[in-house]
């Protein structure tokens, strides 16, 4: 394990100290950035928005994943078919171009606007991009299959024979789904809902794209302070802060949830 743990200390550890004593060294030594972080407003509001954006995202791609996934595993064969086809596809196209999709879609002369106008619908265009609904489209459908692996490792690994127990107790299916199926895959729930919160928080290009600029997240605002202004203590504070956080929720996650549930 020698190598591969001195190459994460070289590739990332190395790099995030140096983030650290940028954090505590500019533009002047102490806990200046620190303090920054916690009493501007504008941090203050980004940081906001960004738990708001990732804690919407977390809840609609949990749900549809779920949905999916039960289509995945206990589906008919073709139902199964599809719903990998579904889930699988995805990953072949960047998310670049995924952004820029949903742009075209969205926009105000995009496919949907212009086809709902089409047929009298809607008289004006619908605002459905560079805001946070169209942030939270965008991150959602990348996420989705994020979401699927975990549910899908808990659902496999759920007996049948509960479920054929409760059926024969006299339980409806509804009943039993919700009663049984779901409890039981509580650890995948669980797994599914922390690894795409933490995925969501470090969003940067589909925000920055769908978001047009006034729907502005952690990510994207690290970058317009390091990039874009000469505030690389600010810059890095929030960064270390991200970190931390995401850190924490790592750690909640191993402490209830067991890897290997979820592979």
């Amino acid at each position: 394990m020698a190598p591969l743990l001195l190459f994460l200390a070289v590739a990332y550890l190395w790099p995030f100290l140096g983030v650290v004593k940028w954090s505590f060294t500019l533009p002047e030594p102490g806990l200046g950035q620190y303090g920054a972080v916690l009493t501007d407003p504008l941090v203050q509001s980004v940081f906001i928005r960004t738990l708001r954006i990732c804690l919407i995202v977390t809840l609609v791609s949990v749900v549809a994943a779920y949905a999916i996934t039960v289509v995945w595993v206990r589906g008919t064969p073709t139902q199964r078919m599809l719903a990998e086809f579904c889930i699988l596809v995805p990953f072949w196209i960047s998310v670049l171009t995924r952004a820029f999709g949903w742009v075209a879609l969205l926009s105000n002369r995009g496919l949907i606007n212009t086809w709902l106008q089409s047929i009298g619908f809607i008289s004006e265009p619908l605002a459905l991009v560079r805001n946070e609904l169209g942030v939270i489209i965008g991150m959602t459908h990348f996420l989705i299959p994020f979401a699927v692996f975990p549910l899908a490792s808990a659902m496999r690994n759920l007996d049948d024979r509960v479920l054929l127990a409760a059926r024969g107790m006299g339980a409806s299916r509804t009943r039993t789904f919700w009663s049984v199926f779901v409890p039981m895959t509580m650890s995948g729930i669980i797994g599914s809902a922390l690894i795409v919160f933490v995925f969501a928080l470090g969003f940067f290009v589909t925000p920055a794209i769908l978001g047009g600029g006034r729907s502005v997240m952690v990510a994207e605002l690290v970058y317009l302070r390091i990039f874009q202004s000469p505030d690389w203590g600010l810059g890095s504070a929030i960064s270390v802060v991200l970190v931390l956080f995401v850190g924490a929720l790592m750690a909640l996650l191993f402490r209830y949830v067991r890897p290997r549930q979820m592979v």
